[in-house]
């Protein structure tokens, strides 16, 4: 399928125009986000169990050929393709709308349904549901958009310590600045002092690098969560599995039912993303620093409408 023109954007966040005569949840005035998917089969075990993220028939936000069969309302859209959230209104169904919190801004809600359900999930699995943080040390490999997210998130469940794992120093005193443990992955010596000491580590960095290298930094039944999409196969002896009883795991955004409980959490502990907004003539630089590492730990975010300086 040609997915061209194309309007992209997965982390959304606005208020109800219009409502269907059969929706429920919402009212016109809601404050309202759509994450990175607004459609599944609704019927297969996945979906019934709240994990449409991983069922076969999950519709991406843009991008995905839109599915037959889901209702006269959606008739225009099946044999195209989705579109996402740089426009100025999107339709979806609202199993697939989340309803904001009323404490949280509007601003930061948005980031919180990729980056924020991205890392959240896997601590929910491995931290909040197994009796919380008390005796839990987790270290974060990347220190960009999700890893930021990883450190509140896992502050807030009240783990022990969180180490941060980056290929230089230069981003430090970010690390610093929220409170975490810094460690340069780089360094055989610095990697030799934590081994077996952590019991989630969350992969952030979707560029190949040397996990087997690290894996010796996970505690017995520790696991390694990969977040990051690394698009080439990597060695890992099973040696190393067997003898420390370690797993490497991947993990998605969550289902339906826990990215909303992720949305109530960040509400309730006064989590956001940290951002700054740059005009979209900067965006080329902020792209090579986050290439070379120099780039800092929050993100950075385009003010769409400084692109008609780029392009008249």
């Amino acid at each position: 399928m040609n997915a061209f023109p194309i309007a992209p954007g997965h982390e959304i966040s606005g208020f109800v125009r219009a409502v269907g005569n059969k929706v429920n949840k919402f009212k016109v005035g809601d404050k309202v986000g759509i994450g990175c998917m607004v459609d599944s089969c609704g019927k297969c075990d996945l979906c019934k169990k709240g994990l449409e993220n991983y069922c076969p028939q999950m519709t991406q936000t843009y991008g995905s050929p839109f599915p037959e069969g889901r209702g006269k309302n959606f008739k225009g859209a099946e044999g195209n393709h989705t579109n996402g959230g740089y426009t100025n209104a999107i339709v979806a169904n609202e199993k697939f709308v989340f309803s904001i919190p009323d404490s949280m801004d509007m601003k930061y809600a948005g980031v919180l349904l990729c980056a924020g359900i991205t890392t959240f999930s896997p601590l929910n699995r491995h931290i909040k549901q197994k009796g919380g943080g008390k005796g839990k040390k987790v270290a974060i490999v990347g220190f960009g958009g999700l890893g930021q997210m990883a450190v509140k998130i896992a502050k807030a469940m009240n783990v022990d310590s969180v180490t941060i794992l980056s290929r230089n120093e230069k981003k430090k005193a970010d690390a610093d600045r929220m409170g975490c443990e810094y460690l340069v992955h780089t360094n055989e010596e610095e990697l030799g002092k934590v081994t077996r000491t952590f019991d989630v580590v969350l992969d952030t960095v979707a560029a190949p690098h040397d996990i087997a290298k690290m894996t010796s930094i996970l505690n017995v039944d520790g696991t390694w969560v990969l977040l990051g999409a690394i698009g080439q196969p990597f060695e890992i002896s099973a040696l190393q599995l067997l003898f420390n009883r370690i797993s490497i795991e991947g993990s998605l955004i969550g289902g339906v039912p826990e990215t909303q409980e992720m949305l109530d959490f960040c509400a309730k502990h006064k989590i956001v993303p940290e951002y700054e907004v740059i005009d979209a003539t900067k965006a080329d630089a902020h792209f090579k620093a986050l290439m070379a590492g120099t780039a800092g730990a929050d993100r950075k975010v385009i003010d769409i409408s400084t692109l008609t300086a780029m392009f008249g």
